[in-house]
C-alpha cells in the first residue's frame, strides 16, 4: 500500500530527472520549461537581496548561466527548485558583497528605487479596486523592502514564496529556530509600518465613487423611469 501511495511522487521524481537530462543535452525547450518554472521563486529571492529590479534581473540571468552549464553534474541531492534557488542566493549575496566593496556610499539609483510589481489579480474592471490593489502592494513591497537583509530573506521564502520552516532553513543556512525567530520579527516590522501607513487614510477606506458611483446612479435613475 505504502509503494501505491508513493507512486505519484516516484513519478514526479522520475519526470524532473529526464528533464534536466534534456537540459543537460542542450535541449532548448527543456532549458526552456526549468526557466519558466522556476523564474518568478528565482527572481523574488535575488530581489529580496538586491532590491534592484535591474539587477535582479541581470544576477538571474547570471545564476541560470552557471546552473545549466553545471547541470550534468546537478546529482539530486536536493530538488532542483532548492539547488537553483541556492545558485541564485549565492549569486545575488556575491553581487551585494561586490557592491559594498566598490562603493554604495552614494544615493540610490532610480532603478534601486524600483518596486518589483508582484502579481495580483486583474480580474475586474472596476478602475478603483485596481488601483486600491496597487496601493496595498506597493505598500507591502516598500515595508518588505525595508526589513533589514536578515529579516527580509526569510520573510519573502516563507510568506511570499510560501516555502517550509524545513526548505526556508535549508535554502538560508540556518536553524529552525532562527528562522521561526526572524520571521516572527520580520512580520512585526512589516506590521508596524503597514499600520503606520494606512493608520492616516482609514478615514477614506471603502470609497463608493467614480464607475460603481455612477453605475449605481444611473440604474436607479433607469429604474425609476426618469430621463435627463
Amino acid at each position: 500500500m505504502p509503494a501505491v501511495q508513493n507512486a505519484p511522487l516516484i513519478a514526479l521524481a522520475e519526470e524532473e530527472a529526464a528533464l534536466i537530462r534534456r537540459a543537460a543535452a542542450g535541449e532548448v525547450q527543456a532549458i526552456r520549461q526549468i526557466i519558466r518554472t522556476h523564474n518568478q521563486r528565482l527572481y523574488r529571492l535575488v530581489r529580496a537581496v538586491l532590491r534592484s529590479n535591474a539587477d535582479a534581473e541581470e544576477v538571474l540571468q547570471e545564476a541560470y548561466l552557471k546552473a545549466f552549464a553545471n547541470l550534468a553534474g546537478f546529482n539530486g541531492e536536493a530538488s532542483l527548485a532548492t539547488w537553483l534557488s541556492r545558485i541564485a542566493l549565492n549569486a545575488a549575496l556575491m553581487r551585494l558583497r561586490a557592491e559594498k566593496r566598490l562603493k554604495r556610499a552614494s544615493p540610490p539609483s532610480a532603478a534601486e528605487a524600483e518596486i518589483i510589481p508582484f502579481p495580483f489579480s486583474t480580474a475586474t474592471t472596476d478602475p478603483e479596486r485596481i488601483m486600491a490593489q496597487r496601493q496595498l502592494l506597493h505598500l507591502v513591497e516598500e515595508a518588505t523592502d525595508a526589513l533589514p537583509e536578515a529579516f527580509r530573506l526569510v520573510f519573502v521564502a516563507r510568506v511570499i514564496e510560501g516555502l517550509s520552516l524545513e526548505e526556508t532553513a535549508a535554502l538560508l543556512d540556518l536553524p529552525p529556530a532562527t528562522v521561526k525567530t526572524r520571521l516572527h520579527r520580520a512580520r512585526k516590522l512589516i506590521r508596524t509600518r503597514l499600520e503606520a501607513q494606512i493608520g492616516p487614510v482609514l478615514i477614506d477606506a471603502f470609497p463608493f465613487a467614480g464607475t460603481r458611483c455612477d453605475r449605481l446612479t444611473e440604474a436607479v435613475i433607469a429604474k425609476l423611469g426618469l430621463s435627463e
